[in-house]
């Protein structure tokens, strides 16, 4: 298969990818870190290609589409993976965290899904990565107001985006992690121990990267042993 990961460069993105490619799926990774991801591509050389980007502006999702474009025929597989969290009490979030959190957590994923609707095909898969806190009716924690609703909206883009390609034959899922142990989350959260590692997510999402469409279609997933998330 042909996948394409976003934030490619660490925690969870890092093991799909490393995972997809070590049973020998082609995968393109891409982030803003170029040393990071330099060191992601030597891990399965020759199924790994990688590319910086930053997926909050468009003629850098512009150039990373073509880029795509230029190495498969057809992409089969987009897990819209890249994202940022802010812990912080809803009164002291300003404006320009806000709009932060929406530009990394949903408009990256608008942005790159729309540039590459044309590289797929009947039979391709999108997978967003949300969160629990995006989750309705899941428990919700205090300092993530701003990632959780930005998170929500991912998860209600996916089952807009189910209707919206269905003539198409498109598959759009959403997967709503719990907590994870990944750099990002720890800095977050230091106090709390999560349960699942990123090497071990990143199995499932690979898994499910190859393997979901065949039994999802419009669906938003829990994938959570614990909160937060």
């Amino acid at each position: 298969m042909n996948i394409v990961v976003t934030g490619a460069s660490r925690g969870i993105g890092y093991a799909t990818v490393k995972t997809l490619a070590t049973e020998g799926h082609s995968v393109v990774g891409t982030a803003r870190s170029e040393d990071l991801l330099n060191t992601l591509e030597q891990e399965v050389p020759h199924k790994i290609n990688t590319f910086v980007a930053d997926l909050t502006d468009d003629e850098s999702v512009d150039q990373l589409s073509s880029h795509i474009s230029s190495t498969f025929a057809k992409v089969d597989v987009l897990v819209n993976n890249a994202g940022g969290l802010i812990n912080k009490p809803f009164e002291e979030l300003t404006m320009d965290e806000w709009q932060n959190m929406i530009e990394v957590n949903l408009l990256s994923a608008v942005r790159l899904t729309k540039a590459m609707l044309p590289q797929f095909d009947a039979g391709s898969h999108i997978i967003n990565i949300s969160s629990m806190g995006g989750y309705q009716e899941s428990a919700k924690f205090p300092g993530l107001s701003a990632y959780s609703v930005a998170k929500g909206a991912l998860t209600t883009l996916s089952e807009c985006l189910t209707v919206e390609l269905a003539d198409r034959g498109i598959t759009v899922n959403a997967l709503c992690l719990g907590a994870v142990e990944t750099e990002m989350f720890n800095a977050a959260f230091p106090d709390f121990d999560a349960p699942v590692t990123a090497e071990q997510m990143g199995n499932y999402l690979a898994d499910f990267a190859v393997n979901g469409s065949t039994f999802y279609n419009g669906k938003v997933l829990p994938v959570s042993l614990a909160d937060p998330g």
